[in-house]
Formats: structure tokens, C-alpha cells, sequence
């Protein structure tokens, strides 16, 4: 760009001075001939008007420097600029870079060139925005289809578990309360230790069953809920004094963060369930040692209850199986339905039951219910 301004300017300068002196040579010579035929030949005067006459080429040289560098400059301040800033813009609009400079002094036409620039890249910043808020609002309704999928997929599975439990599970409970009781009678006329053992491991693997048992009439049974309001932090200090007598929450230190006063519109036994499972599951995940804090709180018209442990977390690849029936990481040692059966009771009382990681370290399961 500069390289043309300067050609340009040389051409012009020439130019210039070319016409000058065409239009000067006339009177300069005619004026020299006059001055040379009046000047003696070896007067002082004579030897002026010969240093003029070889002087005229390098004033015109001088004359040719000077227009070039001026007009150069000219045409840089007015044509240049306006256009390196052009060009600059268009480069930026190329890039997707839409802060454009402020519009540059170059004359009507520049500004109004630089003008649609920067209108255009208005336009382009809104269109981005209304994308991403467009992008935004499609990735939080796929978010919910996926959680609404998720939920009729576990709703659909804990209807076929209560159909089937509605059919066997008073088939199967009567025999089981049989075998407990011809059980209890064993142990008490065995007389050999080993014997002992052995109905003991029995006795545990029936009342294992049983538990699996109710919780299929837990999920197959829909009670009517008697909702009221429930004071949540009676409710939360009653679960801990109960569970912490046990072999779970023995050596777990168990922190509250509770606000006092808050209600929320529930049954107690239901909500009683909900919490027990959710502190037990959190001791089980920690193996017996670690920190449970234990928080609830109001967040617009819901009550909050929040169980967090400072176990290893919630793997990616079961999380989306979190709630299913009979789903368990435990190897055998659980059921697999605390946290279907949580999320059925839940679910009766209108609220929710979600599951996260905590940052660092650990798992969230956060119950929400309506306020009053």
C-alpha cells in the first residue's frame, strides 16, 4: 500500500513539476538571453547568470522531492489510513472478530464504507448472541428430554417390579415368616456350635430376603401419602439418633446445617425412610469412616435436604443407573432397592431425588420438597 502511495506521489510530483517548467521555459529563457546579451562576457554579472542557468536542474530536482514527499504525505493521511483501517476491518469481519475500531477520518466515501462495516458487525454480534442463546435453550431441553427419559425409563421399570411383587410377594412372605419361626426354634434346642452357626447364617440369608421382599411391596404398594407439615430437622436429628447406634455410623462424624422453623409438606414415615437410606448409603460408600454433613434449607417455595459424604464419589458409568431397581455396587451386600424405593416415596410426595459429586471428593444426594 505504501509502495503505491509513493509511486503515486512521484508520478504526481513529476507530473507537477513538468508542467511548471514547461510553463516557466519560455519567459526563463527568454530572460537569460536578455541578461546574457547585456552582461559583458567576463563581468561578474555573466558568471551569476552562468552559475543560474546550472543551478535550474537541481531546483527542479529539489522541486520534484519536495511535491513527491508532500503529496505523499497527502494521500497517505487521506487515502492510506482510511484504507489500512478498511482492509484491517475486513480481515477481523474474515476472522469472526466483531469489535471493529471506531470509524477513521478518510472522507464521505471511507466513512461510509467503515459505517457499513461496523453495522454489519453489529449484526453478526447480535446473530451470535441469539445463537448462543439458542444453542443454550437447546442443550437445557435436551438436559431435560434426557432427565424426563430417564425418569418414565425408571418409572416404567418400578411399575413392571410392582406388578410383579403385587403377584408373589404375599406368596413368598408367608413361607418366609414360617421358616424364621421354625429357624428361632432350631437355635434355641441346637446344642452344637457349629450347628449354631450354620442356622445363624440361615437365619441372616432368610431375614435378607424378607427385607428384599418388602421393599418390592415398598415399590409395588401405592400408599396414599398424608401430607403435612413436617418440621425437617426433628426429623433429620431423629434419623441420626437412630442410625447412629448401629455398626454403619459408629465411627462416622455427622455435621448439621440445619434452618430452623423450615416445613416442608410431607409424611414423616415416608420422609423418615428417605433419610435413614440416604445416611446409610453415605456410611456404606465410606466404609464406615469419614464425615456426613447433613444441611437443609428453603430455596424459593421448595425445602431442601441435602446428605453429603467425603466418600470416593459417584462413578460416570453409574450414574445414569443410580436409581434403577436392584442396580447395587455394594457386591452383594445390598438389595439394590434403598435408592428405587427412596426415589418412589419421594416421588409420591411430589417432590424430588437428585444425585451429584461434590467437588474434591465425595457424593450429594439432595431431597427437594414443597415449603409451606
Amino acid at each position: 500500500m505504501k509502495w503505491r502511495i509513493a509511486s503515486v506521489a512521484f508520478l504526481l510530483g513529476s507530473l507537477s513539476t513538468g508542467l511548471s517548467w514547461l510553463t516557466l521555459q519560455p519567459a526563463l529563457i527568454r530572460l537569460l538571453d536578455v541578461t546574457r546579451r547585456l552582461a559583458p562576457p567576463d563581468s561578474p554579472e555573466a558568471e551569476v547568470l552562468s552559475r543560474v542557468r546550472g543551478f535550474l536542474p537541481f531546483a527542479l530536482a529539489l522541486d520534484l522531492l519536495v511535491l513527491a514527499v508532500l503529496v505523499y504525505f497527502v494521500l497517505d493521511l487521506t487515502v492510506g489510513r482510511p484504507l489500512r483501517a478498511t482492509e484491517m476491518a475486513v480481515e477481523q469481519l474474515g476472522r469472526l472478530e466483531l469489535n471493529l475500531p471506531p470509524v477513521s477520518q478518510g472522507g464521505p466515501l471511507m466513512s461510509r464504507i467503515q459505517s457499513a462495516l461496523n453495522r454489519m458487525a453489529e449484526a453478526l454480534r447480535r446473530e451470535q448472541a441469539l445463537t448462543r442463546s439458542q444453542v443454550e435453550a437447546l442443550q437445557q431441553a435436551n438436559a431435560r428430554l434426557a432427565r424426563a427419559h430417564t425418569e418414565l425409563v425408571s418409572a416404567e421399570r418400578l411399575a413392571t417390579v410392582g406388578k410383579l411383587a403385587a403377584g408373589v410377594a404375599h406368596e413368598v412372605g408367608n413361607p418366609l415368616a414360617g421358616i424364621l419361626g421354625y429357624l428361632s426354634l432350631a437355635r434355641m434346642k441346637a446344642t452344637s456350635p457349629e450347628l449354631k452357626e450354620y442356622l445363624g447364617h440361615i437365619d441372616h440369608e432368610v431375614h435378607r430376603i424378607d427385607s428384599i421382599v418388602r421393599g418390592l411391596l415398598d415399590l409395588g404398594r401405592p400408599r396414599p401419602a398424608t401430607l403435612a407439615p413436617v418440621d425437617m430437622s426433628q426429623v433429620v436429628e431423629t434419623c441420626v439418633r437412630l442410625v447412629r447406634a448401629g455398626p454403619e455410623l459408629s465411627h462416622v462424624e455427622v455435621d448439621f446445617t440445619l434452618e430452623p422453623g423450615l416445613l416442608a409438606r410431607a409424611d414423616a414415615g415416608p420422609l423418615s425412610q428417605i433419610v435413614i437410606n440416604l445416611l446409610l448409603n453415605a456410611a456404606q460408600a465410606m466404609k464406615g469412616q469419614g464425615r456426613v454433613r447433613v444441611s437443609t434449607r428453603r430455596e424459593g417455595s421448595e425445602a431442601l435436604l441435602a446428605v453429603e459424604d467425603t466418600g470416593p464419589g459417584i462413578p460416570p458409568e453409574v450414574m445414569p443407573r443410580l436409581f434403577e431397581p436392584f442396580f447395587t455396587t455394594k457386591e452383594g451386600k445390598g438389595t439394590g432397592l434403598g435408592l428405587a424405593v427412596s426415589l418412589h416415596l419421594t416421588q409420591s410426595m411430589g417432590g424430588r431425588l437428585t444425585a451429584e459429586n461434590v467437588q474434591g471428593s465425595g457424593a450429594r444426594f439432595t431431597l427437594h420438597l414443597p415449603a409451606t
